[in-house]
Formats: structure tokens, C-alpha cells, sequence
């Protein structure tokens, strides 16, 4: 079988849209999260999520709605999180991983209330981004213009925040306001990527793209865009690849992600940028 014939299918065509959509996001939004060392934070709203998903299940809701009842409750996870970081009584990380262990544990005891690991839940926790529907396309799709929509109308408070909070607040810029942005577009990302990766590698799609973007010496926009192309590549490659090879299609996006990452090293080491 190849290439043309795999792109002829109906349901690897909505894989390669709704996968490049959200890797976009996640990894446009990534680049700020990185740079902020709040990278982690993907990793916990997996967590989060993979509870959510649980929940949905266990109350019966209809699997082509899931993605929609999950977002409520991540969203106000997300916000949680902020929350306990602004307290200064307990620090980002450790706020991150309060939360987190909240929704892995939550996830764990209503999976085993409801009978065990069923396929819909699996399918979530590891991701299977062939069996994405119309609905999921087309809330990644109104997700991806918003998501956007929102970095290019508050990019110069998100690019301030990102490299000086305490400044960008003295310059009059709503930082709070700005922080709740980020954490919303991330925790919705983060819902809609696990039928890309699963809940267990939403973080390499929040983290590997930006970082390959940023070991090259360019713009910060330049950086956004170019994390936003690997992301993409990754997406194509790895679903083309699983097809051909019968591989998991998240955990092969995630490897090809990997090799962009180490190629790049590779060459800048063996091709230093001139001083």
C-alpha cells in the first residue's frame, strides 16, 4: 500500500487534520509554557483529564460528547492550579502535581468502579487518533482559530509575561488575565490532544516542538511558527508511519518528535553557529 492509498482513507484524512490542528496548538502554546518553566503543567491537566474522561464515563454520557463534558472539568482544574500558585503558600510545581494526583486518583477509583479499564477509557489514557470523529475535527478545528485568535491579538502581553512578569505588571498589563489565558488554551489543548498521543504524552506535544524550535537562532515569532511546522511534520510522519509499520499512531508522533529534536542538537553540534 502507498502513501496516496493511505491518504485516500476517510478517517486517516480526518487523523492528519484534527492531529495537525491541535499539535499546532499545543505547541504555539508550548513555546510560552517552556519558556515560563511551567512546562509540567501539560503533564498534569493529562492527569486531570484521564479523571474527567473517567467521570464521563462512569455517568454514561455518550462517547461522541466526551471530549465536550471533559472540558468543564479541566478547565476548572486549570484555574485551580493558578490559583494555588498565587497563594505563595505552595509552589507551581507542587501545586501541579496537588491537582494532578487529584485527577490520576479520582480516574484509578471510578475506572474500577465502573468494571475496569474498558476500551474507551484505554483508548483515551493512550491515545488512538485514527478513530477521530466529525465532532472532534470540528472542535479542534473552531479550537485552532481561537487558540490563534487569541496568541496574535494578546501576543505583545503574552510575550511580555513570558520573559518578565513582575515588568509586564508595572507596564500596566493585566498579568492575571494573561496567566488565565494561557492556562485555559493549554487545558483545552491538552482535552483535545488525548485522542492524538492519550493523556500520557500530551506533555511531549506541550514540550518537544518548542524545544526544537528553540535551539535554532531565530525570532521569537519566527520560534512560534517554525514549533508550530515541526509539530505538524511530527503529525504527518507519525500517523504515515504507524500505518505502514502497525504502530501505535501517538506513541509514533511522539518518537518522531523525539528524532526532530535530537537531529537538531546533532547538527548544531556538528555545525556551531559562527560567533
Amino acid at each position: 500500500m502507498n502513501l496516496c492509498e493511505i491518504l485516500s482513507f476517510s478517517f486517516v484524512q480526518r487523523a492528519i487534520l484534527a492531529g495537525a490542528l491541535i499539535a499546532a496548538v499545543c505547541s504555539i502554546l508550548g513555546v510560552f509554557l517552556v519558556l515560563r518553566r511551567m512546562s509540567l503543567i501539560g503533564d498534569g491537566l493529562a492527569h486531570i483529564t484521564f479523571g474527567s474522561v473517567a467521570v464521563v464515563l462512569l455517568v454514561g454520557i455518550s462517547p461522541l460528547y466526551i471530549t465536550l463534558a471533559a472540558l468543564p472539568l479541566v478547565i476548572l482544574s486549570s484555574l485551580a492550579i493558578l490559583h494555588l500558585t498565587r497563594s505563595k503558600k505552595i509552589q507551581g510545581d507542587a501545586a501541579i502535581g496537588i491537582v494532578s494526583s487529584i485527577g490520576i486518583a479520582v480516574g484509578i477509583v471510578l475506572a474500577s468502579l465502573s468494571g475496569g479499564y474498558n476500551v474507551d477509557l484505554f483508548s483515551y489514557l493512550f491515545g488512538n487518533i485514527l478513530t477521530v470523529n466529525q465532532t472532534e475535527l470540528f472542535l479542534s478545528f473552531i479550537f485552532f482559530i481561537i487558540a490563534v485568535g487569541c496568541v496574535i491579538f494578546f501576543y505583545p502581553d503574552l510575550f511580555a509575561v513570558t520573559f518578565d512578569e513582575e515588568l509586564a505588571q508595572s507596564m500596566g498589563i493585566k498579568t492575571k488575565r494573561i496567566n488565565v489565558l494561557l492556562l485555559i488554551l493549554t487545558a483545552v489543548a491538552a482535552v483535545l490532544a488525548m485522542k492524538v498521543t492519550g493523556v500520557m504524552l500530551v506533555t511531549a506535544m506541550l514540550i518537544l516542538p518548542p524545544l526544537a524550535a528553540l535551539q535554532l537562532s531565530i525570532s521569537f515569532r519566527m520560534t512560534i511558527i517554525v514549533s508550530a511546522v515541526f509539530a505538524i511534520l511530527s503529525v504527518i510522519c507519525g500517523i504515515t508511519v504507524s500505518f505502514l509499520l502497525n504502530l501505535p499512531a501517538g506513541g509514533t508522533i511522539v518518537i518522531v518528535n523525539v528524532i526532530l529534536l535530537l537531529l537538531i542538537i546533532g547538527i548544531k553540534k556538528i555545525f556551531p553557529a559562527s560567533r
